[in-house]
């Protein structure tokens, strides 16, 4: 091997020596120095750790708001496609104008020429009273659905059955109650099933109750006084084969919105121009929760970011102050051969070691709590390991820039200065 080369390597790796001893006598100073003032060193990292965990629960609370936001949501019905009657009428020859309703003809038109339809019910609505005791009567709501309702819609069944494909072939007279009208007329729901309730002068045999299996806010064609009847029998009630809503549920979520808009077109095809309808799905609703959570989730995090640019200060006054306190310490070591680069990378490495010593802390608090709840509960908080990440990396940045100042001040002293200071 040629002399100048190996001289370069000698060089190189007494350069690579060097450095590795002068890293290690700096951990070893950050940890003398962190062990000299531990009271002082803990309460500034207090703010890093606060900072921290604060970063991973924000991300973590925005995670679980947003996915039971989402879930709420999906069971209502991601699949669903709500038709509508919003307006517009037929003109009669007398100059009377009749409401423009779908009909059964449109849910079957759409079933036979729109592909990828799961399942289908029409809604009827009627209004009748019911007798509740001591002579008082109750206006209640009945729907005439299909059996599929109950799919469609996501319904729970909490006592006897729901009407069939039998029941509505033979026109058979029963009727499914829901929950707060079956408490408020037998107590319970148990006691509702096999009950006959006279609606519009027609016996109605009560065969189940149910309710929603989540909580639409009021937004729902069911309400605490809902009864669910039979298609053909409540169409008896009205005579009329008009229909006020049709639901639809789509097999793939991904096809609901062409789906909807195919549905919509072709129920538009089948009345007058002048007519309105409105297909509803859940998608909009499903698209805008996700942006709020997320906005949400940015403008906590963005808080939590605010709290570590405070202990970031708290951190520079901290060395600052350090800095001060080892004025004869910098001037000996000056002294000795220590370069302005040894010295910036000391409190730099200090103030780096204080700000990731908390945010290793805080963010082992802020995934401790999803961690506990998901090990020792049935309840499943997401959790987002970018978030823990995110936390590390910004308490590093957070030392690295408010170490800068105290690292170059103290690289800047005078040795001979410093080592007269008393």
């Amino acid at each position: 091997m040629p002399v100048a080369v190996r001289q370069k390597s000698f060089e190189s790796t007494l350069r690579s020596a060097k450095s590795t001893l002068v890293f290690r006598e700096t951990m070893h100073l950050a940890l003398d120095s962190f062990r000299a003032s531990k009271v002082r060193f803990l309460l500034t990292m207090l703010g890093m750790i606060i900072g921290s965990a604060s970063i991973v629960l924000v991300v973590t609370v925005g995670m679980t708001g947003r996915q039971y936001a989402l879930d709420t949501l999906s069971s209502i019905g991601p699949n669903m496609v709500e038709m509508q009657y919003n307006g517009g009428a037929t003109v009669g020859a007398d100059g009377a104008s009749t409401p423009d309703y779908m009909t059964k003809e449109d849910e079957a038109a759409v079933l036979s020429q729109v592909p990828g339809i799961a399942q289908s019910s029409p809604m009827l609505e009627v209004h009748a009273p019911i007798s509740i005791g001591e002579g008082k009567t109750r206006d209640v709501m009945l729907l005439g659905v299909s059996p599929r309702y109950k799919d469609v819609r996501n319904l729970g069944v909490l006592s006897g059955r729901f009407f069939d494909d039998q029941d509505t072939i033979a026109h058979e007279k029963v009727g499914m109650i829901v929950e707060p009208l079956a408490k408020t007329l037998f107590g319970s729901d148990d006691a509702a099933v096999g009950k006959v309730l006279n609606l519009s002068g027609i016996p109605i045999t009560i065969v189940g109750v149910f309710k929603q299996r989540v909580d639409t806010f009021g937004q729902s064609e069911i309400s605490d006084d809902t009864v669910l009847l039979p298609y053909p029998v409540a169409r008896y009630m009205t005579g009329t084969d008009t229909v006020k809503e049709i639901f639809f549920t789509m097999k793939d979520p991904a096809d609901v919105p062409r789906g909807a808009t195919r549905i919509l077109d072709l129920i538009q095809s089948r009345h007058r121009k002048g007519s309105k309808y409105t297909a509803f799905t859940m998608v909009a609703i499903l698209d805008t929760m996700k942006k709020v959570a997320d906005s949400l989730t940015y403008v906590l995090t963005a808080a939590a970011f605010i709290t570590l640019v405070v202990s970031g200060v708290g951190i520079m006054n901290s060395m600052l102050a350090n800095v001060t306190a080892r004025y004869r310490e910098i001037g000996i070591r000056k002294a000795l051969g220590a370069t302005r680069r040894e010295i910036r990378l000391q409190f730099l490495t200090e103030a780096v070691f204080l700000s990731l010593s908390g945010g290793v802390v805080g963010t082992l608090l802020g995934l401790a709590l999803p961690i506990t709840v998901n090990l020792l509960t049935p309840v499943h908080i997401p959790m987002s390991g970018l978030s823990a990440v995110v936390a590390l990396l910004t308490s590093v940045l957070v030392g690295v820039i408010f170490g800068t100042l105290p690292a170059n001040r103290a690289a800047a002293l005078d040795p001979v200065e410093m080592l007269k200071y008393e």
